[in-house]
């Protein structure tokens, strides 16, 4: 007799396998199957856990109970979902995958945990990843990370501002270092290269690096501040990419930018290179092409294993809020978690940041943020000085419980009322779940 669901799949429980050794990939599914009134959903589970690590639509003899103990996905949590459509199922499901089949190697552990499963269901999305002490032990995560990067700025108590470089191309190295000068004038704490700028034809980044980092040390000389931190965008061909970092670190690069494109084995082979000492920035839009199959989430803790210092996160309050609210600030949860041995990374919430913003990104991210301007800083009416001077001052008023409407009176911060006259501030919305009628909410008053 064979049975029908196989046990070795599925006798099993979360807390009863060795999570030191095996992945836990967790997933939403929803399937239709339109006129059939019988649904066994164990029957697709079961073929995803088989097809992501030992097996095939048919079995052969040699998929023994042996390897099926030994390297077989297994699924370790089913939990079925209500729903109101007809002829549909709907769970959260938990898959565990025997890191024995690929140990420490990254593109790999993605096959099983990201690979032919989104052929299977037809509403399928990768929720969350657990990964397993034996794998992590072999990374070493980010290099600098938070505490890292502070003691490069001398900067402990505040969340730090970044300067994107705009347009996204076709300034000279001279320009590039132009801008970066007038921002490092005004306080900003690092700078990067747009994502999207490669070597053109008229900005080499050999060339690129030595006009802003001597923008960088002409302004620390005035300021007195430490220098910023700017990351250089290398992305490239892989081979190419890392001889560019290389390069880069001996022209006295002191950061640099790879995107997500590259793949993540390559940026871990960057991040844990020994020679490249410099805090590495990872760029994850790419990932968007994604969203629709895997958490934003999945992809915060995958680049914090191999190795970046910060990166990218989603807001809900950016100028394109791909994800939830909840979805979002969970990459920032995730990317300082306690993780075993790996450093915590820095959260950026991007995409249209102004200082208005600046009392509701705060308090959603923590002190431990860096938030990135682009437009928000160097479109300000009144340059670009004022507009890294507005983000110091809208930072320094949050972090002193002051209102920044409030500061932004005072006459020596004249970049910060500029900017709140161009682009304006809100308060954050509440949600009254305690006390549904807000006639009973708490109120101060007078006696």
């Amino acid at each position: 007799m064979t049975r029908i669901h196989d046990p070795i799949i599925f006798e099993n429980a979360l807390d009863g396998i060795d999570l030191k050794d095996n992945i836990v990939a967790t997933y939403y599914m929803k399937d239709t199957l339109p006129g059939v009134d019988f649904i066994d959903h164990f029957k697709l589970v079961e073929a995803m856990a088989i097809e992501g690590s030992t097996g095939s639509w048919q079995k052969v003899k040699e998929d023994t109970e042996e390897v099926r103990l030994n390297l077989s996905g297994k699924v370790v949590g089913y939990y079925e979902l209500p729903v109101d459509e007809a002829y549909t199922k709907a769970c959260v499901v938990q898959l565990a995958f025997p890191i024995a089949a690929w140990h420490n190697n990254i593109p790999m552990a993605l096959l099983s945990i990201a690979g032919n499963c989104f052929a299977y269901s037809k509403d399928l999305r990768l929720l969350d990843v657990t990964l397993p002490e034996n794998m992590v032990k072999n990374f070493k995560g980010p290099k600098f990370g938070v505490s890292g990067i502070r003691e490069l700025l001398d900067v402990y108590d505040r969340p730090l501002s970044l300067h994107i470089i705009k347009p996204k191309m076709g300034m000279t190295p001279e320009q590039t270092g132009a801008q970066v000068y007038e921002t490092a004038m005004g306080g900003a704490d690092l700078c990067k290269d747009d994502e999207m700028l490669s070597d053109s034809y008229n900005n080499k980044y050999e060339d690129r690096l030595k006009y802003v980092m001597d923008a960088i040390e002409r302004a620390s000389a005035k300021t007195g501040k430490k220098k910023m931190v700017y990351y250089c965008s290398i992305t490239d061909e892989v081979e190419k990419m890392h001889e560019k970092a290389r390069r880069a670190v001996e022209l006295g690069a002191n950061g640099l930018l790879i995107t997500y494109s590259v793949g993540l084995s390559a940026i871990r082979a960057i991040t844990e290179d020994p020679a490249i000492n410099v805090p590495v920035m990872v760029h994850n839009s790419h990932m968007i092409a994604a969203m629709k199959s895997i958490s934003w989430p999945v992809f915060t803790k995958l680049i914090r294993l191999c190795g970046a210092d910060n990166t990218l996160t989603p807001s809900f309050w950016s100028s394109i809020p791909m994800v939830s609210l909840e979805e979002g600030l969970r990459c920032q949860h995730l990317g300082q978690a306690h993780l075993f041995h790996l450093r915590k990374m820095w959260p950026m919430p991007a995409a249209g940041m102004y200082p208005g913003l600046a009392p509701i990104i705060i308090p959603e991210f923590g002190v431990d943020t860096i938030i990135p301007a682009g437009g928000g800083m160097l479109g300000h009416k009144d340059g670009y000085t004022a507009g890294a001077q507005a983000w110091q001052q809208a930072i320094y008023a949050v972090m002193n419980d002051i209102p920044i409407d409030e500061y932004a009176r005072k006459p020596e911060n004249k970049a910060l009322r500029s900017a709140l006259e161009q682009w304006g501030y809100f308060e954050r919305p509440t949600t009254p779940w305690l006390r549904v009628d807000p006639k009973f909410h708490p109120k101060e008053f007078k006696l």
